[in-house]
């Protein structure tokens, strides 16, 4: 049996016009190579999987390269290019700070940073997750990051920048990596699914990138199971139920019942949801984002926001001029509180059927109070 290789690997990029969502990071590191501007430290920061240590990667790459193009793209051709893309470099060195945080690995690479470059003009250390480096670890790496023979180059990357000492901080050109944008994940699927052969649905590319939370590694990843498991197509449904997420129409649904106020479909549409094995937390968050959509979706200026395909986004515009402004805000308050509660609730699904049942009949409460107020 053959070794499948992972989308996360066999499409990860190796120059920076392949990087998808990173572009202010691309063209600034582009533009001081340029320029001839080359630091000899380097933080990329942000959350995880993003981009921070494949760029880091295409960096090392870029520096040694022997024929570099006039887009300051690596040849991929060259002995460093070849060596790197085989893992056979011995200018590029990459550590995981992760299991290697001790003052003991930081003078092995300390080390190695004397030993001058056999080939190419650079030898470049990639320290990813920098922030697991212990107090006594980071001391001992201070003097070498500061005053680096002419050859090193350091390349940090971590997810959690607060927790790296200021006195590294400072010695080093900070790069912030920004999450990637559902489009921009649904655009790279689409690309990776073509390449493969492989039939989808479009709706099923942005749950998955919606699932993904704005990191390209976790969405190829859940193509990847998806892929895996589909029969000749990523259906809409199978992804749904693979990744134990409720269908837009269920919160379409609730909310058209909430506006007729009709409270026996709300319990009946919240039981069918409790029976297909969903916990109430779920409902609750996912209740709480469609609304923050129909939210989006009522102005011309936050519809843009709206990730989604015109099909979609079209049922949210149309379900917003339904809703009042002061409905969605109620709503999207109710629940947060129905949510708080749920934590020390006996009964979660009274709970859930109670902030219901506040949403259906909210209309009445603001009638009521009208009334009340015109009286006094």
């Amino acid at each position: 049996m053959s070794q499948y290789l992972v989308s996360a690997r066999k499409y990860r990029p190796t120059t920076f016009d392949e990087v998808i969502g990173q572009e202010h990071v691309a063209n600034t590191i582009k533009q001081a190579l340029r320029k001839e501007h080359l630091a000899h430290a380097y933080l990329f920061c942000g959350p995880r999987g993003v981009g921070k240590t494949t760029c880091a990667r295409i960096l090392a790459a870029v520096v040694n390269c022997e024929n570099l193009s006039e887009a300051l793209e690596p040849c991929k051709t060259c002995s460093s290019c070849t060596s790197f893309a085989n893992n056979a470099s011995f200018n590029i060195i990459e550590l995981d700070a992760a299991s290697n945080n001790s003052v003991e690995h930081i003078r092995s690479l300390i080390e190695q940073v004397r030993v001058q470059p056999q080939q190419g003009k650079y030898k470049v250390f990639i320290i990813d997750e920098v922030h697991m480096l212990s107090t006594a670890a980071f001391n001992a790496f201070l003097k070498t990051l500061e005053e680096p023979p002419s050859y090193a180059i350091f390349i940090l990357a971590t997810t959690e920048k607060h927790k790296i000492l200021p006195t590294i901080l400072s010695r080093c050109q900070i790069y912030d990596f920004k999450r990637i944008q559902p489009a921009d994940i649904v655009t790279q699927l689409e690309h990776i699914a073509i390449k493969e052969e492989m039939a989808y649905d479009p709706e099923a590319l942005n749950v998955i990138a919606e699932k993904a939370d704005g990191a390209m590694r976790d969405a190829l990843s859940i193509y990847d199971r998806m892929a895996s498991t589909a029969e000749g197509k990523i259906d809409y449904k199978m992804v749904l139920s693979n990744l134990n997420i409720l269908d837009y129409d269920h919160y379409f649904g609730m909310i058209q019942h909430c506006l007729e106020e009709d409270l026996p479909k709300v319990i009946l549409s919240f039981n069918e949801i409790l029976n297909n094995g969903f916990e109430p937390s779920i409902f609750l968050q996912g209740l709480a984002s469609h609304l923050r959509r129909l939210l989006l979706a009522r102005d011309t200026q936050t519809l843009g926001l709206l990730n989604y395909g015109e099909s979609l986004k079209e049922r949210y515009i149309e379900q917003a001029k339904l809703c009042s402004l002061s409905f969605i805000l109620s709503s999207i308050n109710i629940l947060n509180e129905a949510e708080l509660q749920l934590q020390r609730s006996f009964n979660k699904t009274l709970t859930v059927e109670t902030a219901l049942s506040k949403m259906t009949f909210f209309s009445r409460v603001i009638d009521l109070k009208k009334k009340e107020d015109e009286g006094s």
